[in-house]
């Protein structure tokens, strides 16, 4: 690191019309269904789809004259955001369109979507304009990993924008031979890439203008994506000399400094008086990386206002379940929620595994869940995922509700007596999960 740490963040942003393709993407693959229906009755209630049809569209996105930790000099940083949204289009003359991407070890593989590549933008009333939610992914990752929850959200009147985060994605990164390759851009970049996509989509000329809510904005950030989230709303970073150098590989104590005070921004690059975007109206943390290492300040998480869900395994040995937990009880806000997956590890978002990611751990790795079948947790993602996200950026009170329960939700007998499920979910289908909120 160079003693370049002056970062401006800057709305100002150029789509360009290429659209991203996988360097080894050379045969034509048949979309995998990877969401598996089951019975109404066993699935929480707003798992289920809206009203809505989905379109999807690919952008290339521009931020201009970012410093790139690479070069150490200011680089355009090309952002390459998956967009779903509702969409009139007719499904009996249309085809639904395919998510192509790689497995960390750099299998291709196809998914079925739910969606129409490219098909009009359902034109809204202009009083009640769709809301924005950005979904981030974690290191490794891609742009779909979270598409259940994309699709879902489209369905319900919001327009859902997923980041890949360059430098940081599965078919960038050589996990194998350098799998740490990305990983000082990610710690720079995640925040900074979340608040420009917002930016961007909120500001810029561009086809979803004419209905899209620029006062009301949700964020969905996965591990190093919840890393992010975090600092995005306020937690402001607390890097350390020691933890800069681990995380970056630097060993001269004077670099270290340096870098020490670029990495130490927060709310999404902000260094002096940093303010959160007030438009971040609900949050939600998936296994969020970072409060093992105590990379947060604890003041700063004290401070935060915006409401928000972490969602965690309680057997995460990656972000460490005790970490995220510290996490949530530090966060200061009145409106804060954890949501644990008893007996699960840190997959708790993915979609599925592909086919091709059954034969080798490396890849099923970053999907599998020993003890949860992915269909569940992908559906339980989708109940509580709308459910903060209505409560707060839609303001539908009775949509709150489902995020006031009990303790925990297996209904065990207290004096011959069954407690009643959790509000959204069927008797005996509740299990296996906890819920802390704010008294």
């Amino acid at each position: 690191m160079c003693c370049y740490v002056q970062i401006v963040a800057t709305v100002n942003a150029a789509e360009i019309s290429s659209t991203a393709q996988l360097s080894n993407s050379k045969t034509t693959l048949v979309p995998e269904q990877l969401q598996k229906q089951l019975p109404k009755d066993v699935v929480a209630e707003l798992a289920e789809i809206g009203q809505f049809k989905i379109g999807v569209k690919t952008l290339n996105i521009i931020n201009p004259a970012q410093f790139d930790p690479a070069t150490q000099a200011p680089k355009d940083r090309e952002l390459t955001v998956e967009v779903w949204y509702p969409t009139s289009v007719d499904n009996q003359h249309t085809k639904k369109t395919s998510y192509e991407n790689v497995t960390r070890t750099g299998k291709n593989f196809s998914i079925q979507a739910d969606a129409f590549r490219d098909s009009a933008v359902l034109a809204n009333n202009e009083a009640e304009k769709f809301p924005l939610v950005v979904i981030s992914h974690g290191y490794t990752g891609y742009r779909t990993l979270m598409y259940y929850l994309a699709e879902h959200l489209a369905s319900h009147g919001y327009i859902v924008a997923a980041i890949d985060h360059t430098d940081s994605t599965n078919a960038e990164i050589d996990m194998i031979n350098s799998p740490f390759a990305g990983f000082v851009s990610t710690l720079l970049n995640r925040s900074r890439d979340q608040q420009f996509t917002l930016n961007y989509l909120t500001t810029t000329p561009n086809f979803l203008s004419k209905v899209i809510d620029s006062q009301k904005a949700g964020l969905i950030g996965y591990s190093m994506g919840g890393y992010g989230a975090v600092n995005t709303i306020g937690g402001c970073y607390n890097f350390t000399n020691t933890t800069a150098s681990t995380f970056t590989g630097i060993k001269d104590p004077e670099q270290v400094e340096k870098v020490k005070a670029l990495l130490n921004s927060c709310a999404a690059g902000q260094y002096e008086t940093p303010k959160v975007d007030p438009r971040w109206q609900a949050v939600i943390a998936m296994a969020p990386w970072g409060a093992q290492h105590q990379l947060f300040q604890q003041e700063a998480l004290s401070k935060i206002n915006t409401p928000i869900l972490y969602i965690a395994g309680d057997l995460d040995d990656v972000s460490d379940y005790n970490a995220i937990k510290s996490l949530y009880e530090q966060t200061g806000s009145d409106n804060k929620y954890l949501l644990t997956y008893q007996n699960a590890r840190h997959n708790v978002a993915p979609h599925p595994a592909p086919s091709v990611a059954k034969t080798s751990e490396l890849d099923i790795g970053h999907y599998y869940e020993p003890a949860w079948n992915s269909t569940v947790l992908n559906n339980n993602n989708k109940h509580f995922t709308l459910a903060m996200m209505d409560c707060y950026l839609k303001q539908k009170l009775t949509q709150c509700a489902y995020l006031d329960l009990s303790p925990d939700s297996n209904q065990i007998a207290i004096d011959g007596k069954t407690p009643k499920p959790w509000k959204g979910f069927d008797h005996r289908y509740a299990v296996g999960m906890g819920w802390h909120k704010k008294q």
